[in-house]
Order: structure tokens, then C-alpha cells, then sequence
């Protein structure tokens, strides 16, 4: 199989690429020691049977520049198909921020088609191409060079039997009229919000239990510090301190680096030089901030007023529902979702777009009395209320 090392050989595959209504898309990448993913091979295919019409890119190779594939994202003539695509459009966005455009994603695609929740690769080459897939060289290291064939042939089949895989379901879709839900989907993986981590908000992503202003205010300031310095030093946020170490800083609100030598959590390393001297600074300005801008969790749903029946009735009406359409449940509703449905919210996505469509039109109709619902046999049936 044929590994492109040059950029004009990258240019010359993307050119042919755009003569083709779609290219497959996969990458092999390391993270366990960095902030931000290390690129290391890119995987494309084109439709055909021959053996250039899908190739192995190296990015790691000198010289090579991205830029011909960055060009074949932005045409929009070609589509451009993945599977379960959000790490690899992180990938591109920060390296190049562009976006693969139309894109396709078969994991979306497929749990629109029935093929259930989070649906996998392997799953649907099985499925779908009928095909063995070999996934032993999944862990290795991808950043080692010579790549051995073991490797090479893993990474090719993620993008030869990709093809087949898209071809079914687009044409399933096609038949279903189901090609816009999919669209309506992807705008999320195609929003720079999806993959830009503010270091303000990062302490939403730290599990606390209290309620206290103060507390939070120290959990935020130390958060954004934490993720700052991960991006700016690309290193793993977990390789500065841990969330437990985080969450235990908040309470003993350390003043000194004797305070951080008694620290039970904080790794050795953040006990001295730039990152104690930052947990202090962070521990000072949140015990510091003025009390009108702490931050406040959200608690609005755990005030809400849930009906128990009426969320059980619209559990047993969501499977009934995306039973009777062949779609993933949990790409209409979750648990939280339909409980705040029961206690009379209405900014849910599962009021929204194609969701209205398969279940929130006649969840609303349930929520105020117009339906009632009826089993008949192994069904589940909706009766209007007069």
C-alpha cells in the first residue's frame, strides 16, 4: 500500500480525490502525553478498487505540508466521510482551523438508520461490508517510524471498507428522507465552540459537591490556571494537578509552599517552580473575588417539579417511538431530558428540529392531556383524548 511522504504527492491524490462525489477520512494520533493530539498518519480513500485509490499519509514526514488535504476540506463538491468524527475534526480545526465541508459521519448516520447507540467501526464493517476487521494495532504506538504492515493495513481498512459503509447508508438515508437529520446533527462537530476550551469556564468540568460561592470561586481560578498552563506548556491538564488535587486545594485554600508541601493529593512536581507559584496566585484571587462575580452552579433542574407518571409515560412513549422509526433513543432524549419535559420545560432538543418529527410533537400532546397511551399486543399506541 502506498505511503505519501511529499507534499506533491499529497497534492496529486487530493486532485484526483476531487473528481470523486466523497473521500473516506481517518487518523491515527497520540494523546496520553500532550494537551493537544500529535497527528500521526492521515488514512484516505477515494471510490474504486484499485490500489491508488487509497493511500496512507504521513505527517510526521519533513518537509510535508498539509495544506493540499486542508484544500480538498474546503471544496464543498466533495464529500467528505468519517467515522465517529470529532476527534479528528479537533485535529484539523486546531492545526488549520478548517473544517471538512459537506461532511458525513457514519456513526451519526448509522444510529439515524437503527443500527443503535454509539454504534462502532468494527460493528459496521461486520454489518455492512461483511468483511473481518483486525483491530490489534489499535493501541500501538503510532508515532514510531517504520510503521510495520501489522499498522499499515489496520489504518488502511479504517478508510477502504468506509466506503462501502458510507454508499449504504447514504442510500438509506436517501430512501428514508432521513438525510437531513443527519445534517442537523453534524452542525455540532462543525462549530469552533465544540473543540475551543475557555480556561474560564473549565471549572464547569470539575465535579464538586457544594453549593458555596466561595468554594467555586477558588475551584474556578484554580481550573483556569490549570488549563492554561496545559495549553500553553501542551501537556495532559491531569500532569499538572488532578481534579481530587483541584477539589482538595479549594478547601485547605493553601497561602505558602509549606501549605503545598502537606497537600495529600498535588503531585511533587506542582508543589515548586511556576505551577505552585500559580495554584497560590489562583487560591488568592478566588478568596479574593469580589462576592457579586462567584460563580453559581447550575441547579435550575434539581428544583424542578417532576411528575413521575408523566415521565414514565413519556419513557414508554420514547421507546415506542424510535422502536416504530429505527432510531437510537438516546439521539432523541435522555433521562434528564424527559424528566424535565415532566416538570414543564420546553427548551429541550428533543423539541427541536427532526426530534419534533419522530417524538416531541406527540410528547407535548402527552404532556398536556390531548393523547393517552394504549398497549396492543407487543405495541404501544397513541389515543387522542377528546
Amino acid at each position: 500500500m502506498r505511503t505519501i511522504t511529499t507534499t506533491d504527492a499529497l497534492a496529486e491524490f487530493c486532485t484526483r480525490a476531487r473528481a470523486h462525489p466523497y473521500v473516506t477520512v481517518d487518523t491515527e494520533f497520540l494523546r496520553e502525553r500532550t494537551y493537544y493530539s500529535k497527528l500521526c498518519l492521515v488514512q484516505l480513500a477515494m471510490p474504486g478498487t484499485e490500489d491508488d485509490t487509497a493511500v496512507l499519509v504521513d505527517p510526521l514526514a519533513k518537509g510535508l505540508s498539509l495544506e493540499p488535504l486542508y484544500a480538498l476540506f474546503r471544496d464543498t463538491s466533495v464529500v467528505k466521510v468519517f467515522h465517529a468524527a470529532r476527534q479528528d475534526l479537533e485535529i484539523f480545526y486546531v492545526d488549520a482551523q478548517v473544517f471538512p465541508e459537506p461532511l458525513f459521519d457514519t456513526q451519526v448516520a448509522a444510529m439515524v438508520c437503527g443500527f443503535g447507540e454509539q454504534v462502532g467501526y468494527e460493528t459496521l464493517v461486520r454489518k455492512i461490508a461483511k468483511q473481518p476487521l483486525d483491530k490489534t494495532s489499535r493501541f500501538t504506538d503510532w508515532s514510531r517510524r517504520p510503521l510495520t504492515d501489522a499498522q499499515k493495513t489496520y489504518a488502511i481498512a479504517d478508510v477502504t471498507h468506509l466506503r462501502q459503509i458510507y454508499e449504504f447508508l447514504a442510500a438509506k438515508l436517501a430512501d428514508s428522507g432521513r438525510a437531513r437529520w443527519v445534517s442537523e446533527e453534524l452542525q455540532i462537530l462543525l462549530s469552533p465552540d465544540t473543540y475551543i476550551i475557555d480556561p474560564e469556564h473549565a471549572w464547569k468540568r470539575v465535579k464538586t459537591r457544594t453549593n458555596s460561592a466561595r468554594f467555586l470561586a477558588v475551584v474556578k481560578e484554580l481550573a483556569a490556571f490549570r488549563e492554561a498552563h496545559a495549553q500553553s506548556r501542551n501537556v495532559p491538564r491531569n500532569r499538572v494537578f488532578k481534579d481530587d488535587a483541584l477539589v482538595e486545594l479549594a478547601s485547605n485554600k493553601p497561602k505558602s509552599y509549606e501549605d503545598l508541601g502537606r497537600s495529600r493529593l498535588l503531585l511533587r512536581e506542582a508543589r515548586k517552580g511556576d505551577i505552585a507559584d500559580g495554584i497560590l496566585a489562583a487560591v488568592k484571587r478566588g478568596v479574593e473575588m469580589d462576592p457579586d462575580t462567584m460563580p453559581r452552579p447550575d441547579r435550575s433542574r434539581e428544583k424542578l417539579q417532576v411528575n413521575p407518571a408523566l415521565a414514565d409515560l413519556l419513557r414508554v412513549l420514547l421507546k415506542a417511538k424510535t422502536e416504530s422509526a429505527g432510531v437510537a433513543a438516546k439521539l432523541i432524549a435522555s433521562a434528564a431530558d424527559l424528566d424535565a419535559l415532566a416538570a414543564g420545560v420546553r427548551d429541550v432538543p428533543a423539541l427541536k428540529g427532526w426530534r419534533s418529527e419522530v417524538f416531541g410533537t406527540d410528547a407535548l400532546r402527552l404532556c398536556d392531556g390531548q393523547v393517552a397511551l394504549t398497549a396492543k399486543g407487543a405495541d404501544v399506541q397513541i389515543i387522542p383524548l377528546d
